[in-house]
């Protein structure tokens, strides 16, 4: 099996890390760079940086980077169908688990035609609440793609990010809330991880 990484989320606004439920009711949750520091600090592979205008803020996000250290950090153009990244990187959103959104996926195949190297799929409807991942959107996503494709939206417990790989397909584990008001600590859920079996970077 492929090491599974763990990659905090940065939610931004105006320059701020943000975190919401369905992405409103937006709550500040400190400074980027001090975030980035942080999490490379707390053993995160990779860092994801969510912010429609993000690509505006080169400075900001070269001193997260610099802060975060050698791993990688992803800026991401979230909701928006601007093609495949300079990062290789795509990010694509669908409605919920009520059904698939068909949309996604082939919008997701379409990145990697264009040369995405990762695919983040996240549900509207689980983003921020804490229930679990949408694991039948990502799975519909893993499974029509090679590249790998990371977990996102609805995070709460250990057991989520254990069913986001084994039943979700994901090789890329991401969260906010429960990273940001430190519900769990990225150490947690390696070592939960490890202790199930997969391979993770402690």
């Amino acid at each position: 099996m492929a090491t599974i990484k763990i990659m905090p989320c940065l939610d931004m606004k105006n320059g701020r890390v943000v975190k919401g439920i369905h992405f409103v009711d937006l709550k500040e949750a400190g400074d980027p760079v001090e975030n980035a520091a942080f999490y490379q600090r707390e053993g995160a592979d990779e860092l994801a940086m969510l912010d429609s205008a993000a690509v505006k803020r080169p400075s900001l996000i070269g001193e997260a980077a610099k802060r975060f250290g050698s791993a990688r950090i992803t800026v991401a153009i979230d909701g928006k169908r601007h093609g495949a990244m300079p990062s290789g990187f795509c990010v694509v959103v669908a409605g919920g688990t009520q059904a698939v959104d068909k949309d996604a996926v082939a919008w997701a195949k379409e990145c990697e035609a264009l040369g995405a190297g990762v695919l983040l799929p996240t549900s509207m409807e689980g983003d921020g609440t804490r229930m679990g991942y949408d694991l039948e959107f990502t799975r519909a996503i893993s499974s029509a793609v090679l590249v790998p494709v990371v977990a996102s939206g609805g995070a709460g417990k250990l057991e989520d990010f254990e069913a986001a790989v084994t039943r979700g397909g994901a090789r890329i584990l991401l969260a906010a809330s429960v990273f940001h008001f430190r519900t769990l600590s990225i150490r947690q859920v390696k070592e939960y991880l490890r202790a199930k079996g997969m391979e993770v970077s402690l």
